[in-house]
């Protein structure tokens, strides 16, 4: 979808318009979808021409509720590059959206321009594109929406300019000047060619102040890293300090840095973990019992964090909230770790990118060794390792008993050797002398459990009642609505056990048409057709014509009986499909033959990552016996008769898409 505008219209003379365009940021009352913004870099050419500035959007789309609930998010992110160019008397504005770019794609253009018959006068051109891959079925109503915002735009972008030209007015402000070269600025053969100079350029004062102490080598390595990620990474673009972080967590190998940052980038885009300390709001449970927090911080200004972990109910945790909120809040707790340590850079004037922990072992026991528990920590240390490197700058262990080598013996292989070198471990009261806590934090912050006189305010813990407790089925019915609240079903897949939905299809040429992603794992989709109707899991009774046999909410169904013999008692009528971790899978088929349609996912086994020399989670887990064949998918599958379908074939539009327009018709009346 393609529109275009242009107008011409009276402004100030000289610069007025470019002015006038910068006072919508960062917010704009006359948008009120507009709710934020932020600058993410700034450049400028050596001779102050060229003035480039990326911000990152934040915007509240007028969206029915249910579509937000469905989406999972209340606000969309777009990236804005701006270019204005005074030599020239331009300004070019290019935007495209973060917010779910891998389903859908938003690429906008707008150009001021001096017209050239009349110099006081601006144009002003506008064009947008559109294209809509995925978006859990609703891809007909994301459009409607995409292109009345899109319309709203246009018929302010004019009003707008003329409203704060008009404030300019007010101010007194009639006339902006126009740039002209200054005479201690380069000398230039030609107005347009103009050699770019960064504003965040490795300077010595830039180095000293943000990012510490770096050899030409290292300058070198950010400084290219950095460029290829503007050149080929699309989406946010992190700043310098966390590049650093990578760089420093390979010793500078480029590729090896470039590989696990674009990778880390995949995940934080993935799992929308850029957006976390906003979206995720810890559980009752973790507030009393989750016994770690932020307080104050070290001699050197890094961030503290404290951990009481022998008063942690580990086992309790894990009950109540199983792995993913743990984990998730470990993730809120490390998104916390960098902004404390911008405003730490800020407040103490140097750089700090790394925070310290302290970890009190006292009370720790054979309790904590319990198997799932230890499998949620071997977990969540693989996350963060793999996200977060460098951000740990001491660890120190306090109080540890005679049981912590035991623990000690089965984490400490899952942790970076450039990390294990931050541990200090104290056993007993070792830490009171020298060498000790004292070194390395403030008398006056010490807190009082640990025979300091500052008031800490991490949670003592203790056991978690058993009423909290929930059942494995519980803790996955949770998961669900963690991921969004739709249509959609969830269902686990065990080697060894997929998960099947069988749809009995009586008008021959109807369409079956699904939509899945996949959550966990890798999986293999198949689709069968049989002439017999499979053993139900259940009692359920067959509703309507097209109706699914599986129970709704089941997490794990198999109707395939182990004695059925492929090609006899049913066929395969797709190939199948392999389907990784991350992917969003559409699909659809028409049927020849009355009968029942199996859709199965299958577990599919893939070879270990190379990618590391440090062992992998699935080697240590087989070895405490703990099961980690499991993948899992989100899946939405409906089946559209033969008129309805001939129906929807409407100009070659792909006509699984339109599967479920009567939920688009209640969206239209939510609206």
């Amino acid at each position: 979808v393609i529109k275009h505008y242009e107008s011409n219209a009276r402004f100030i003379v000289g610069q007025g318009p470019y002015v006038a365009y910068e006072r919508r940021f960062p917010t704009c009352h006359l948008i009120p979808m507009f709710v934020d913004s932020e600058v993410l870099e700034e450049t400028e050419s050596e001779d102050g021409s060229v003035h480039n500035v990326q911000r990152r959007c934040k915007l509240d789309v007028d969206a029915p509720r249910l579509l937000k609930r469905i989406a999972g998010v209340d606000y969309v992110y777009f990236s804005q590059e701006n270019t204005l160019n005074k030599r020239e008397r331009t300004l070019h504005i290019e935007s495209h959206n973060e917010t779910f770019s891998n389903r859908v794609i938003i690429h906008e253009l707008c150009s001021y321009s001096a017209h050239p018959e009349n110099e006081d006068w601006t144009c002003f051109e506008q064009s947008a594109s559109l294209d809509i891959k995925s978006f859990f079925g609703f891809e007909s109503t994301v459009e409607k929406i995409a292109m009345k915002q899109y319309a709203s735009s246009i018929k302010k972008g004019k009003e707008i300019i003329e409203f704060y030209l008009n404030q300019l007015e007010e101010e007194g402000i009639s006339h902006v000047p126009r740039w002209t070269p200054s005479l201690d600025a380069p000398s230039s053969s030609s107005s347009s060619t103009v050699t770019t100079k960064p504003v965040y350029k490795l300077d010595a004062d830039y180095i000293k102040r943000y990012l510490g102490d770096l050899t030409p080598l290292q300058e070198s390595c950010l400084i290219r890293l950095r460029q290829w990620l503007q050149e080929s990474h699309k989406g946010k673009i992190p700043k310098d300090e966390h590049i650093l972080r990578f760089l420093r967590a390979r010793d500078f190998n480029m590729e090896k840095a470039r590989e696990i940052l674009c990778q880390s980038l995949t995940w934080r885009k993935q799992h929308q973990v850029d957006y976390l300390l906003e979206t995720w709001t810890s559980p009752q449970v973790l507030s009393d019992y989750y016994t770690g927090g932020w307080h104050h911080h070290d001699k050197e200004g890094r961030p503290l964090y404290i951990l009481r972990l022998g008063q942690m109910d580990t086992k309790g945790l894990v009950r109540a909230l199983g792995e993913e909120s743990l984990l998730r809040h470990v993730l809120s707790i490390n998104e916390e770790g960098l902004r404390r340590c911008e405003e730490n850079t800020k407040v103490f004037g140097r750089p700090i990118s790394c925070w310290t922990c302290l970890v009190d072992l006292e009370g720790l026991n054979m309790r904590h060794l319990w198997r799932p528990g230890v499998k949620a920590l071997l977990r969540i240390i693989e996350v963060v390792e793999a996200n977060y490197p460098e951000t740990l700058g001491r660890l120190l262990i306090l109080r540890a008993p005679r049981v912590f080598p035991v623990l000690w013996t089965l984490v400490s292989p899952f942790i970076d050797e450039n990390t294990r070198k931050k541990f200090l471990i104290y056993a007993g009261n070792d830490y009171q002398g020298p060498g000790g806590l004292l070194d390395y934090i403030d008398k006056e912050v010490i807190p009082d459990f640990l025979g300091g006189e500052c008031m800490c305010e991490v949670p003592e813990g203790g056991l978690v009642p058993k009423s909290l407790y929930r059942t494995a089925e519980e803790l996955e019915n949770e998961d669900i609505s963690l991921w969004t609240e739709t249509i959609y079903q969830s269902a686990s897949v065990f080697k060894g056990a997929p998960h099947e939905v069988v749809l009995e299809i009586i008008d021959a040429a109807s369409v079956i048409t699904w939509d899945f992603d996949v959550c966990k794992g890798d999986v293999v989709f198949h689709l069968y057709h049989s002439k017999r109707a499979p053993q139900l899991p259940r009692k359920d009774p067959l509703v309507g014509q097209h109706s699914s046999i599986t129970t709704p909410g089941g997490n794990n169904v198999q109707l395939i009986d182990k004695s059925w013999t492929l090609g006899l008692d049913y066929s395969m009528v797709e190939s199948p499909l392999t389907c990784k971790e991350g992917e969003s899978v559409q699909g659809s088929h028409v049927t020849r033959w009355p009968g029942f349609y199996i859709l199965q996912w299958r577990f599919h086994t893939m070879p270990g990552s190379a990618s590391t020399n440090l062992p992998r989670v699935d080697d240590v887990l087989a070895s405490l016996q703990v099961s980690s064949h499991k993948c899992k998918v989100m899946y939405y599958t409906e089946v559209i008769g033969s008129e309805d379908f001939r129906a929807s074939c409407i100009s070659g539009f792909p006509y699984w898409r339109l599967a479920g327009i009567y939920l688009f018709t209640l969206l239209d009346i939510t609206e």
